[in-house]
């Protein structure tokens, strides 16, 4: 699964490149920093340690949703910014420019929405999550992705909280709201 979300993240940074040069939105050649890639995979690896120890299902589901939403909220920034000059920010739907802190365009929300549900297909080919998970893992995906957004909007715009903590807590979320509704 970790390498779906690599190959995902991947396609969609390079996706459109020229154009988010252009408008100054394009991820920087040296590929992202230490930080961002625990703040996205750090939760999932939590997860993945206390599985190994603990033998709870629950924390493969959880890892899983960890996952698709940094899956989701990458492939969602990239291509939007690819696609659109403008977004809209999520908590007005005001326009902004395109890469703004909670700024969504229609286009970038679908990709993310198909990114996990790629790495969630994978999980369940994996043998990792059965149908039922791959389909929570998913939604938690959607629903990271999310509250990523409005967290970018209502904190990071601010200067409150930086974009690591805004992807450790969409991670975060994602997992325990995954866990939450399986153990229904």
């Amino acid at each position: 699964m970790l390498l779906a979300v690599f190959a995902v993240t991947w396609i969609a940074t390079r996706f459109g490149r020229l154009r988010k040069q252009g408008l100054g939105v394009a991820e920087h050649k040296e590929g992202r920093s230490a930080s961002q890639v625990l703040a996205n995979t750090g939760m999932a690896a939590a997860c993945a340690l206390c599985y190994s120890g603990l033998h709870t299902p629950l924390m493969v589901l959880g890892m899983a949703a960890a996952l698709t939403v940094a899956a989701a909220d990458t492939v969602s920034s990239e291509c939007g910014q690819a696609l659109r000059r403008e977004a809209r920010l999520i908590t007005t739907f005001e326009r902004v420019p395109a890469g703004t802190d909670g700024g969504v365009t229609l286009g970038g929300t679908a990709a993310g929405a198909v990114a996990a549900g790629l790495v969630s297909l994978v999980g369940m080919w994996a043998r990792l999550l059965p149908m039922r998970w791959m389909w929570i893992a998913v939604a938690a995906g959607v629903f990271g992705m999310v509250v990523d957004s409005f967290l970018g909007a209502l904190l990071e715009r601010r200067g409150w909280i930086g974009n690591d903590s805004v992807n450790f807590i969409s991670t975060v979320v994602a997992a325990v709201g995954a866990a939450a509704v399986a153990g229904l």
